[in-house]
């Protein structure tokens, strides 16, 4: 992930994790990534792929202050050393400055747009203001005309906080409505340090902190996955796509997850400042967490570092036995190590804040995941759960007292769709 302009932003939303991390650059005034660092980016980035397709996430900050003309010497230097490799471009924006250029653009050299909102109107601009408090709605909701008028592919990248995650149905229903086929919900964990001296005010899971109030609350977050799953899987599967839902198939099906938060180790997501210093993630930009700059050491060699492997590892050999115990683990593996810093029930350290909303998410889709697991398994299209989900829910309570599964797979209800023990990996995991 890499992010050309630091943390430079032309927004201050009110949750923002990733503006204070000027403060670890005090003395940078230009926080435009320099050539000759983003030449070495690129060029270290093609070379440690030995796949035919090379990906590119540009991120900040807000990486459109650069210019388009900036991004056009990006393409250059990929062309310059991909060789016969494919290069695929994706690039997060929160919209402000999209116009009829960054979109023709986009276009020309099939850049894959994620758009940050976070629901309708009163609910992307309770955090999401500009630089003088002013809302940010409006102006992001006509940078996706650009891309829409430019027929630019774009998905949405929704933060789940403490003002919309009481509305599900409302956010879910206006991303339906402005287009979005891809949508990503991340939730917003955070927590201010006890120290007001602290370098910075977002703290790591093992310092002293107090959580966030615009953190999102476990219980509210499961329901809030839950209530779009529900109408989801009865009636967009194939045409709406959740990556938390697919993600969550992959663990049905015994692959591994392709988003990190659920993979049982990490450390494959790191990210890149703009003077070209390497830190272990996104979420671990903290001094103890760089790795060193690319100018000095190639970017593979600071990937492979012990350093970054001890990182990757820890998210598995710190878990609790609490989580080794749990029947959801298979599809958890803990979530993000960032979010660790509760005790659990027995009062051992390392349990993740948001334990209990992903529970009741994992159980509740269960049955679909399984139905939609055996579908794939046949090689049939996982979209036929939609007809299962409305056999489905009528037949739950006859189900219930006869037990008999309304899926026909011939099981008794508590040992298929209706049973509360989940899979327990891949290796256990039955179909329908």
């Amino acid at each position: 992930m890499a992010k050309p302009t630091g943390p430079i932003c032309n927004l201050d939303c009110k949750y923002c994790f990733y503006l204070e991390k000027e403060k670890l650059y005090p003395d940078d005034t230009d926080w435009a990534m320099p050539e000759d660092v983003l030449e070495t980016f690129i060029h270290d980035h093609i070379e440690a792929h030995s796949v035919p397709e090379v990906q590119f996430a540009w991120q900040g900050g807000e990486p459109t202050l650069l210019g388009v003309d900036y991004f056009r010497k990006v393409v250059e230097f990929q062309k310059k050393y991909a060789g016969d490799k494919s290069i695929q471009n994706a690039f997060q924006t929160n919209g402000v400055l999209l116009n009829d250029e960054w979109c023709e653009f986009f276009k020309e050299n099939d850049f894959l747009i994620g758009i940050s909102i976070d629901g309708p109107e009163e609910l992307h601009d309770h955090y999401r203001v500009d630089r003088g408090g002013r809302p940010s709605f409006k102006k992001v909701m006509r940078g996706l005309d650009f891309l829409k008028k430019h027929e630019v592919e774009f998905n949405t990248l929704t933060v789940v906080n403490r003002k919309n995650q009481d509305h599900p149905l409302e956010v879910y229903r206006f991303l339906k409505e402005i287009g979005s086929l891809v949508m990503q919900f991340i939730p917003l964990v955070e927590r201010i340090a006890a120290e007001p001296s602290s370098l910075l005010k977002m703290v790591l899971p093992v310092q002293d902190g107090s959580l966030a109030n615009w953190s999102v609350e476990p219980e509210p977050y499961g329901n809030f996955l839950c209530t779009i799953f529900d109408e989801w899987v009865r009636e967009d599967v194939g045409k709406h796509f959740v990556q938390l839902f697919d993600v969550s198939l992959q663990s049905w099906i015994g692959m591994p997850a392709s988003l990190c938060w659920f993979r049982e180790a990490c450390g494959a997501a790191v990210a890149l400042e703009h003077n070209g210093d390497l830190y272990s993630c996104d979420h671990f930009v903290y001094p103890e967490n760089r790795l060193g700059n690319i100018m000095n050491t190639p970017l593979s060699s600071l990937m492979n570092s012990p350093q970054q492997r001890q990182f990757g590892r820890d998210k598995r050999e710190t878990l609790p036995q609490y989580c080794l115990d749990c029947d959801v683990r298979f599809a958890c593996h803990g979530e993000c190590p960032k979010h660790r810093f509760i005790k659990t029930p027995d009062g051992e350290d390392g349990l993740n804040y948001l334990c209990a909303g992903y529970k009741r998410f994992f159980r509740h889709i269960n049955p679909y995941m399984r139905f939609m697991a055996s579908m794939l398994k046949r090689r049939q299209s996982p979209a036929h759960v939609m007809s299962f989900a409305a056999r489905l829910e009528p037949l739950f309570e006859q189900a219930r007292a006869q037990d008999e599964c309304p899926c026909r797979s011939g099981k008794k209800f508590q040992a298929c769709c209706g049973r509360t023990r989940l899979p327990g990996g891949p290796k256990t995991a039955s179909p329908m």
